[in-house]
């Protein structure tokens, strides 16, 4: 009995030892086990949280990038209607432009000038004196050109200079060169061309001196058309050769003649 009792004590010591162990050993496993989850959570959340911080800046890059692109597109759209806006001012500024053009009166255009041909030109006694020709200025170098009587070339080479005079001063042309040569020689007398007084203007008794060629002419048509052929002039009693001569050259029976002469040798 004694035997069997203390087989059962062993017996269940033996269960008991046996189960502490198997405690133990569960008990270590547990503790392992709970260990290593943890540790893997640990590296999961880790990993997560690297995932996360990754998944924050790109998106912080991809908001830049779409903020940059946008604020691109405004600058762009900004530039664009900026540029539409500068070219509708451009064509209406074009237009408004067109239409005061097209509003504006027509300025008055002169036609062109018509000359009267050389052969058409006439003279007379009684003429106008203060009547162009209306040869152009090149017809008139012609007709002076043909002068034979002219050796000295005075008339020819300062054809374009009485020319000018002439429509300044409203003289007739061929009566300004008939009087030059009546008044100093067709090849111009030393005295007149040294005083360049070519139609014999005279203070105290003396010809007046000039102090060049282009003086000398101007005054001549000057003096003609203020003091013998405009009214109101000094000397002024019509404008005919007959009424120039009353005070140009009243003591000469013959001046007119003279002079007249003179021009008929320019046209014939």
């Amino acid at each position: 009995m004694k035997n069997n009792e203390k087989m059962n004590i062993n017996i269940i010591l033996y269960i008991t030892a046996i189960g502490i162990i198997f405690s133990t050993i569960f008990f270590i496993y547990n503790a392992a086990q709970t260990k290593y989850i943890e540790s893997v959570g640990a590296e999961q959340d880790e990993t997560e949280e690297v995932q996360t911080n990754e998944e924050v800046e790109i998106a912080k890059v991809e908001t830049q990038e779409v903020s940059s692109r946008k604020s691109m597109n405004d600058r762009q759209s900004t530039e664009t209607q900026t540029e539409n806006n500068q070219t509708e001012n451009n064509q209406t500024e074009q237009i408004e432009a067109t239409n005061q053009e097209q509003n504006q009166e027509p300025e008055n255009i002169e036609p062109e000038k018509t000359y009267t041909q050389i052969k058409d030109v006439k003279i007379s006694k009684d003429m106008d004196l203060t009547v162009s020709t209306n040869l152009s200025k090149e017809d008139f170098k012609t007709v002076i050109s043909g002068v034979k009587q002219d050796t000295s070339k005075f008339f020819y080479n300062n054809s374009e200079l009485i020319y000018d005079l002439c429509q300044q001063y409203e003289l007739n042309e061929i009566f300004f060169c008939g009087l030059i040569s009546a008044e100093s020689g067709w090849n111009i007398a030393d005295n007149h061309r040294r005083t360049h007084n070519y139609i014999s203007l005279m203070s105290k008794g003396n010809l007046i001196k000039y102090n060049s060629v282009e003086e000398g002419l101007e005054v001549a048509a000057k003096t003609l058309h203020n003091k013998y052929l405009t009214k109101g002039g000094v000397f002024y009693y019509g404008k005919t050769l007959s009424a120039v001569k009353t005070k140009f050259c009243p003591a000469s029976s013959t001046w007119v003649n003279l002079v007249y002469g003179r021009m008929k040798q320019i046209i014939k």
